[in-house]
């Protein structure tokens, strides 16, 4: 493609189709727990398996496109995400069964997610590079957001299984734009003399990509948690508060944090590249440890002010999403990117799954849902979020290219 501007749009487009379902399960997780009789700590594994088999599919999909075409495995996974989201409408029954149909989900966004960005960066260089990075994260954002929305809508006016229809129907069109409009001419970069597909040592000895994974793994662990149980924990705080809520039901509310969580990245990005890709990312970490503190415990407050502090949080969580990817995206060694964005991935996405889980053990070890109970589960996070400013200490990463030194 001759424009780069139009190349990251049509990648941002098949992005937003692909994401439509992502989040239909924990957008009507309340709704689970009646049909399929789910404790929380089902709940979590269902929530969190999707990133799990994220993390164990991403080190192989991802590091084949330093090999053979981005495109091609790209279109198989987002096939496979499709199916799977077919296979949830007609043929899930209980946990065990959602749980296959959650795995495969998860294989397949595993080779479309980190696979459509590789497919992206290699037409792109510098602080273009670092601007697409953004965009593609947004575009992921926006389906996000569409994908609560979206569940919402179906499941009001249908029900729980036209929810997922949509979704696979939405997976269908990126197959479709990748099909036909995708580059066809990319060609994997030549790779160093004897280097093996799974050659991770010279990525883990990266210090600068080391740094930016560790962050991306506890940034996603909190974002996943978030993600997973905002819906629950909103239909709670209503319930608690005996208030009757109209137009910011949960499942609208959810949207509004992807969609400000997505403003909130690409924002992000432009701040790392002004004041410093370092400075920015811990100054982000720092303020979302501190809403993480109170946050569970405003469901006692109303739901108005837990609405807003769930906006608020999710926007900080969101203010260095794009920031740490680019942050590795531009830290690779030539001919290792898919290599090094399978690693970050991975332990991304690793974070992703257990964070979920976590939130579901925690809360079926305190006794289950109530005030106190919320605001330790999420106050877990701000203990879990002094990795990442510790990992950026000790492993001192490294600005990219048109951003401003942090020294």
């Amino acid at each position: 493609m001759r424009s780069s501007v139009g190349l990251i749009a049509v990648f941002c487009v098949a992005q937003t189709f692909a994401q439509l379902g992502a989040f239909t399960f924990p957008a009507l997780l309340p709704e689970f727990f009646e049909i399929w009789s789910l404790s929380h700590t089902e709940a979590g594994w269902l929530s969190g398996i999707f990133f799990g088999a994220y993390s164990a599919a991403v080190p192989l999909l991802v590091t084949l496109t330093d090999r053979i075409e981005a495109r091609r495995i790209y279109i198989a996974a987002v096939g496979l995400t499709a199916l799977s989201h077919l296979g949830m409408a007609h043929l899930a029954e209980g946990f065990w069964s959602a749980l296959t149909f959650r795995i495969l989900a998860g294989i397949g966004w595993a080779g479309t997610y980190m696979v459509g960005l590789k497919a992206l960066t290699d037409h792109l260089e510098g602080t273009l590079q670092s601007r697409g990075v953004a965009a593609h994260a947004a575009s992921i954002g926006v389906s996000g957001s569409l994908s609560f929305l979206l569940a919402g809508i179906m499941a009001t006016w249908f029900d729980w299984h036209a929810a997922f229809i949509a979704g696979a129907l939405g997976a269908l069109g990126a197959l479709m734009v990748a099909v036909v409009i995708f580059p066809k001419d990319a060609r994997p970069p030549a790779r160093p003399a004897g280097q093996k597909l799974m050659d991770f040592g010279p990525v883990f000895r990266n210090r600068s990509v080391m740094a930016y994974a560790i962050g991306y793994c506890v940034h996603t662990w909190e974002m996943f948690v978030v993600r997973s149980w905002a819906v629950t924990f909103l239909v709670f705080t209503a319930a608690q508060s005996g208030e009757r809520v109209n137009f910011l039901i949960p499942t609208v509310v959810a949207m509004l944090m992807e969609l400000a969580g997505t403003v909130m990245s690409v924002v992000g990005n432009e701040m790392a590249v002004r004041i410093g890709r370092q400075r920015w990312i811990l100054s982000v970490m720092v303020c979302s440890m501190a809403v993480s503190l109170v946050v569970g415990f405003s469901s006692a407050w109303g739901y108005g002010v837990a609405t807003a502090l769930c906006l608020l949080y999710n926007a900080l969580i969101y203010a260095d999403s794009a920031s740490l990817t680019a942050g590795t995206v531009g830290s690779a060694e030539h001919g290792r990117r898919g290599a090094t964005l399978a690693i970050h991935a991975m332990m991304g996405y690793g974070g992703g799954f257990v964070g979920p889980l976590v939130m579901g053990v925690l809360l079926d070890w305190l006794g289950g849902e109530s005030v106190l109970n919320w605001g330790l589960g999420f106050a877990h996070l701000a203990v879990l979020m002094l990795i990442g400013p510790v990992a950026f200490l000790i492993l001192k990463p490294r600005d990219l290219s048109g951003d401003r030194p942090a020294r």
